[in-house]
């Protein structure tokens, strides 16, 4: 099968995630300077986009498996694109307010979530490999959106950075889900699927199942984490004594990281399994937050922190689907990926306003030890899941004993 139409997704997931979700902590500085916002107006806005994009993904992922991901693709990107655009007009907050909510039912028929959904019901088993190459090409995002951005907007104002990234939008990364979605709807894998009646609701079947709960709190747990240090990262690195220009070259590292350890997944996947990969990356994220804690000893650790936490949660946007699709099946995917996304994103989301709330409570190594306990639940619910499966498998393999006429 081609992999021309993968590339071209790969190429419009680049671009819809520079500028519907980086754009936003790209231009944050500029929107507080010029239109005098708090950041915790602003910040409101952007958690308020994610959490409507975690509760709508499961809509979204249900008219994928109806057989509408390429009018949900393309049409999400559209009301994005042209979203971004109207965000360069507004001058009141309650506007800005509203265009960001948008937005966010916008990022859920688009980001990678429908996407992986969309990939995984045309091509099946073929879809970890498609996957791959979507995150390699699109975890560069935030190294276009963040210096384009800025770019654009020390030149013309950030009103026309928003008007950029519409343009970009609008014009390359709408035609690029069009002409990719149409490619892969020739293929016979669609077709089949589509003339598949299934018996009962996958995402019922799937909600009944306790494989669905431990993975949903497995990667939610991640995202939580990852939240927590991220938005956090350079008041978190200054109250440990680590230099600034140390610190901002530290988080600037992250996305190439977290491309680095997509390639080595690559390169691994031929040795293990990928619930393999996806249990160590569990690991790698939870030897980063320790680097962290003994950060202020030794500021090097922030650099250990970048290699294994920007690795271990690069992977996990390909270990996700491709463990969730595993262990629940790839009947109705982008319903069952969409509900768990509520617990993924959700999180996210609030991630950012509970960490301030303990921070408050008691500074960052509070914060720290409360990531280090969410993830290695995490990593034990993850751990349960597999266990359950291959209980269930062994089960259903062991043969039933026969009785003889003697007995």
């Amino acid at each position: 099968m081609s992999n021309r139409p993968i590339w071209l997704l790969a190429l419009a997931e680049t671009l819809v995630w520079a500028g519907l979700l980086y754009l936003f902590p790209a231009l944050v500085v500029h929107w507080e300077t010029d239109l005098g916002w708090s950041k915790s107006a602003l910040s409101a806005a952007f958690t308020s986009a994610v959490i409507v994009s975690a509760c709508t993904a499961p809509l979204a992922g249900h008219l994928i498996d109806q057989g509408h991901g390429r009018a949900m693709l393309v049409g999400s990107a559209l009301l994005g694109g042209v979203t971004i655009g109207t965000i360069g007009l507004i001058e009141q907050y309650r506007f800005f307010f509203a265009a960001w909510l948008v937005v966010g039912l916008a990022m859920s028929g688009c980001l990678y979530e429908p996407c992986f959904a969309f990939v995984t019901r045309i091509r099946g088993a073929e879809a970890k490999r498609a996957i791959t190459l979507i995150t390699l090409v699109a975890g560069f995002a935030g190294t276009v959106s963040f210096p384009t951005a800025n770019l654009v907007a020390g030149w013309v104002g950030w009103r026309g950075a928003t008007t950029t990234f519409a343009v970009l939008i609008l014009l390359v990364a709408v035609p690029l889900f069009w002409i990719a979605t149409g490619a892969e709807k020739t293929t016979g894998n669609l077709a089949r699927l589509e003339q598949e009646t299934p018996s009962k609701g996958p995402l019922k079947t799937a909600l009944a199942k306790t494989e669905f709960w431990l993975l949903t709190c497995a990667f939610t747990s991640i995202s939580v984490g990852h939240g927590f240090l991220i938005f956090h990262l350079l008041p978190l690195l200054a109250e440990r004594n680590v230099p600034v220009g140390l610190a901002v070259l530290a988080a600037s590292l992250i996305g190439p990281m977290q491309v680095a350890g997509r390639l080595a997944m690559m390169f691994a996947e031929r040795h293990v399994s990928m619930n393999t990969v996806c249990a160590t990356s569990f690991l790698f994220i939870l030897v980063g937050v320790l680097a962290l804690v003994f950060a202020a000893a030794s500021p090097a650790l922030v650099f250990v922190f970048v290699a294994v936490h920007g690795s271990g949660y690069g992977v996990t946007s390909i270990t996700r689907p491709v463990v969730t699709a595993n262990i629940l099946g790839r009947e109705g995917f982008g319903s069952i990926s969409g509900a768990m996304t509520v617990g993924y994103m959700g999180g996210f989301a609030l991630a950012p306003l509970l960490a301030s709330q303990l921070w408050q409570w008691g500074g960052y190594d509070l914060v720290l030890e409360t990531a280090l306990m969410i993830i290695l639940l995490g990593f034990i619910a993850f751990l349960l899941a597999l266990f359950n499966v291959r209980q269930k498998h062994t089960h259903l393999s062991r043969p039933k004993a026969s009785c003889s006429d003697g007995h």
